[in-house]
Formats: C-alpha cells, sequence, structure tokens
C-alpha cells in the first residue's frame, strides 16, 4: 500500500463510511414527506438517470393504489412540478406542468434540464389540489469535472412477504449521491409465502392490470418511499419483475410455451415492462414497445467513475444442457455447450455495446452494474461433485471472459463488479482464468428482504470456491460504497432482523479497494 494511502487513512475512511448517522424512522419518513390514503401521491415520488443538466422525475397518481387504474378515470390530469436550490422552495430553478394519462396507469416522467451540473436540488409536485412529498436529488458532474467523491448505495432482492423494508430506512438516513438497484424491484408469486410477515395484495400477475397492484404495493410502503425520495437512482431488473427465471422468450418452464400458446409469455413479458416503466424513474428512450425494452446504458460522474448497467435476461442465448424434461431446474454439468462462445448472456448487440463502452471509458473507476454474482461460483451436485448454475454468469462463461479479457486489453481503469439476486453478501475475485491474476473484485450487497442460504451452505460453497471470500446469506441488507481518486470504500449495512420494522444495524463490514491494485483489503 502507497504511503499517500496508509492503512490508517483506509481505516478512517472506512469507519467514515460504515458508522454514517443513523436518523430514526419518524424523522426520516418526516423529512420526505408522508401522505394521507385519500392523496394522489400515495406511491410517493422518485428522481432518476442523473445527467450534468438534469435529470428525471417520477411520480404515478394513485388516490386507490390498490386498483389496476390507481382510482382515477380514464383521462389525463394535468401535474405541476417544481425544482429548487433549498428545500423550502424559496429558490426555485425549474418548474413547469404536464399530463398524467390513463395510457401509462397515470404515471409521470418529467425529464428536467437545463440544471447545474454537481448539484443538490429538492423537487416536489403538484396535482388534483394536492401537493406532494419533497424529494431530494442531484445532478451529475460536467465532462471532464474531477468530483472529490461519490457515495453510492446498491441494493436488490425485495420480497415483500419475506420482510420489512428497514434497510431502506437506513439507505435513506445515509443519504447517498445515488442508488444503484439491481433487480428484483417485485415478487410476481401468489401470496402467502411461508413464514410470510405480510402478504401481497393480489394474485400472481400476468397482465398489466395485475402487474400494476403488485408494483403498487411494493411503492406504498414508506420505508421504500423514503430511500427513493432522498437520492437519483437507476435501476435494472432481473428475473422477477416478469417470472422467475425467465430468458429472453422463454418463461421459467424454458419450454417457450406458457399454457399451451408460445405467445402468450411474450404478452406477459410485454405487460410487466410496461408496469415496470411506469413505476421507474427511466428517461423516455426506455419505454418499452410491446414485449422489448432498451434498459442497457452508462452513466459518468465526471472522471471519477463510469458505471455500466447491462440488462441478462432480456437478449440471453437459450439456456445450455438441459433435457426437455428438466422443467424449472437449473443446474448443470460442465457440458460443452455451457462454453460455447456463440452463446451470449447479453445478445451480440448489448454485448458489442458493452464492449465498446469499456474500451472507450477514461473514467478512474469503472463499475459494472448487473443482476447477479459474476465470478464463477461452483455448486454441489447431488452426486457430491460439482455442477453449475444455467441461469447465471456461469451458464454463460465466454461471455464473462470477454469482458475480462476487454478489462485487460482495453487496460481499463480499475473495474469493480456490483451484483444482487443471491440474497447473500459476497465478496469473491474475478480471474481470466484459474492461475491468472485478479482482474476485478466483486460484490454482492445482500438482499433488502429476501430470505438466503443458511450460514452451512455458505461454508460449502466458499470451500468450493476458494476466489469467493465472503459469502453470507444469513442476514439482509444492502452495500455503501465511497468512491475517491485514491480508494474504494465498500460497506456492507447488515441489519440484526429484517423480519422486525424496526430491526437495528449490526456492526458494517468494510471493504478496502486501493486505486491500481485489484486485491482488497478487509478495513
Amino acid at each position: 500500500m502507497s504511503a499517500a494511502l496508509s492503512r490508517r487513512t483506509l481505516l478512517t475512511r472506512a469507519a467514515w463510511v460504515a458508522g454514517a448517522a443513523l436518523v430514526p424512522a419518524a424523522l426520516t419518513e418526516r423529512a420526505y414527506g408522508a401522505v394521507t390514503a385519500d392523496d394522489p401521491f400515495t406511491l410517493g415520488v422518485a428522481s432518476g438517470e442523473p445527467a450534468p443538466a438534469g435529470v428525471v422525475l417520477w411520480t404515478r397518481l394513485a388516490p386507490r393504489p390498490d386498483d389496476p387504474d390507481g382510482g382515477l378515470p380514464p383521462r389525463s390530469i394535468p401535474v405541476g412540478w417544481e425544482v429548487a436550490d433549498d428545500p423550502d422552495f424559496r429558490r426555485i430553478a425549474a418548474r413547469g406542468r404536464t399530463l398524467a394519462g390513463p395510457a401509462a396507469g397515470h404515471a409521470v416522467h418529467v425529464e428536467v434540464d437545463h440544471l447545474r451540473p454537481g448539484r443538490e436540488y429538492f423537487y416536489r409536485f403538484h396535482a388534483l389540489g394536492a401537493v406532494s412529498p419533497v424529494g431530494r436529488t442531484l445532478t451529475a458532474p460536467e465532462p471532464g469535472a474531477e468530483p472529490a467523491r461519490l457515495r453510492l448505495a446498491f441494493a436488490s432482492c425485495q420480497k415483500y412477504e419475506a420482510g420489512f423494508f428497514a434497510a431502506h430506512r437506513y439507505l435513506a438516513a445515509d443519504r447517498p449521491d445515488l442508488v444503484l438497484f439491481l433487480g428484483d424491484y417485485i415478487y410476481e408469486q401468489d401470496p402467502g409465502s411461508k413464514d410470510a410477515v405480510r402478504l401481497h395484495r393480489n394474485p400472481e400477475p400476468t397482465d398489466l392490470a395485475g402487474y400494476r397492484i403488485r408494483y403498487a404495493t411494493y411503492r406504498s410502503d414508506p420505508m421504500l418511499q423514503a430511500a427513493h425520495a432522498v437520492a437519483p437512482w437507476m435501476v435494472i431488473w432481473d428475473d422477477h419483475e416478469v417470472e422467475n427465471d425467465y430468458g429472453a422468450d422463454r418463461d421459467q418452464d424454458f419450454n417457450a410455451k406458457w399454457d399451451g400458446d408460445p405467445a402468450a409469455f411474450l404478452r406477459r413479458r410485454a405487460a410487466a415492462y410496461q408496469a415496470y416503466f411506469e413505476h421507474m424513474p427511466l428517461r423516455r428512450r426506455a419505454r418499452p414497445v410491446g414485449p422489448d425494452m432498451l434498459l442497457h446504458r452508462s452513466l459518468d460522474w465526471g472522471r471519477l467513475a463510469q458505471m455500466q448497467f447491462v440488462d441478462d435476461r432480456q437478449h440471453r442465448a437459450v439456456r445450455a444442457c438441459l433435457p426437455a424434461s428438466a422443467g424449472r431446474g437449473k443446474l448443470i454439468p460442465d457440458c460443452p455447450e455451457r462454453r460455447d462462445p456463440a452463446r451470449s448472456m447479453l445478445g451480440a448487440t448489448q454485448e458489442r455495446w458493452l464492449l465498446g463502452a469499456l474500451a472507450a471509458s477514461r473514467a478512474h473507476w469503472n463499475l459494472l452494474a448487473q443482476q447477479t454474482l459474476f465470478a464463477p461460483m461452483a455448486l454441489p451436485s447431488p452426486d457430491g461433485g460439482r455442477a453449475w448454475s444455467s441461469d447465471g454468469w456461469d451458464g454463460y462463461p465466454a461471455t464473462r471472459e470477454r469482458i475480462v479479457n476487454r478489462w485487460r486489453e482495453a487496460r481499463v481503469s480499475n473495474p469493480v463488479v456490483l451484483g444482487g439476486d443471491v440474497h447473500a453478501f459476497a465478496v469473491a475475485e474475478v480471474r481470466a482464468g484459474p492461475d491468472e491474476p485478479v482482474a476485478a473484485p466483486c460484490f454482492v450487497g445482500g438482499s433488502i428482504s429476501s430470505l438466503g442460504p443458511d450460514a452451512a451452505m455458505g461454508e460449502r460453497l466458499k470451500a468450493l470456491n476458494p476466489h469467493i471470500r465472503r459469502y453470507d446469506g444469513t442476514v439482509r441488507g444492502y452495500g455503501l460504497a465511497e468512491l475517491t481518486r485514491e480508494a474504494t470504500m465498500v460497506a456492507f449495512r447488515r441489519l440484526a432482523d429484517a423480519r422486525r420494522a424496526d430491526s437495528e444495524l449490526l456492526p458494517s463490514e468494510t471493504y478496502a479497494l486501493e486505486a491500481g491494485r485489484p486485491t482488497l483489503t478487509t478495513a
């Protein structure tokens, strides 16, 4: 470690990241505005997709959120919006009016422009005689700027029935500059999970009306609303936003059949994608066309960091090595088809975009934001040997190898991978091959509420995979990272018990990564 970046410096920064002030829940919710049941803003407010000159502002009018139409008539409703330099709206930076129409579930996506780069702003909406909660947002630094730091939270997997969203209460209190949500924002199953702490409000959705109600169930949670209102979000999906373990045009049974109709699954996917767009602070260019939606993109934070967001569900090749009788099984042997370089996890077009973005990036840190554990993970097979999941990167290892090789060939500066999906806090080393040096670390920031593997399974997975340094599925939470030019600190913010809405935090686990060195230090 360099003298300029001593272990004491790393430890000091680690303590700051891990020990961010915790604001009581009541104060957090009051600061960002509770709403009453008859208010059109029952689903809160959000912002996302920050750019140097602007940001997307979101809300959805829904005085009765359990109704598919939100309790509103089939007509457009005028909505006013304001952006201010201060939370009291004494210094207005921008304002305007738009329409919330029934075709989009009365959702609003305002693309605000002409703001100043690298600034904090506050926003609110007006509609139907009511005023929304106040949200806080930030614009990205201007291109070429050298911001001192970027503080971001990353999270995933928030099954409503499995636990409460106490993690979002702490995330809001941390006041990050940016939130990355890396998939499984909703879960699609019928109500009635084992040991559920609360129940989904409608049957498993398969059409737009059903998905709207499911999103409204999640969006009604005050702790999730507080997290959305505290900072801009960048979002990607995984599988549960549509159906468990789906891929491309195949349902979870992967037979290209759904109720005997090959096109029926794509109709469901189209409904799910539309509902996703309606409830996320995305730009108009992401609006779906039938079952297709453009979700991969990058975000620059000045010269400090570039984040590349990939969609590993919509464009992937058909799973390898599974017989037609496999049904919903996804455990496969190390078959030749698995390693076929013609198969892509991302699809040819998106993969070319990613490899090009990596080669062109001039950022000091490059964060690959994707849905799951990026590093290889051998799984115990029934015969006592090793097996692989056909549903993740291990079902498409050639795609992962091409990304790792691009990091090396293009001399991509300080790659780091962030992920979700596995319901565990995980830290692993990514290499081009078993005997190659570490190319990048990858982190999975636990799950907000979805249950994970027990301690024994975590230890077994680490024994099978020595490059996986941490794998803990026994607690829930999220990741909090601070990036400077000298180092990246990643803290795992862990809940004592997500089955309690008032759960306390356990001591954070923190990892330090010095710029120019892909190996980790436990701080």
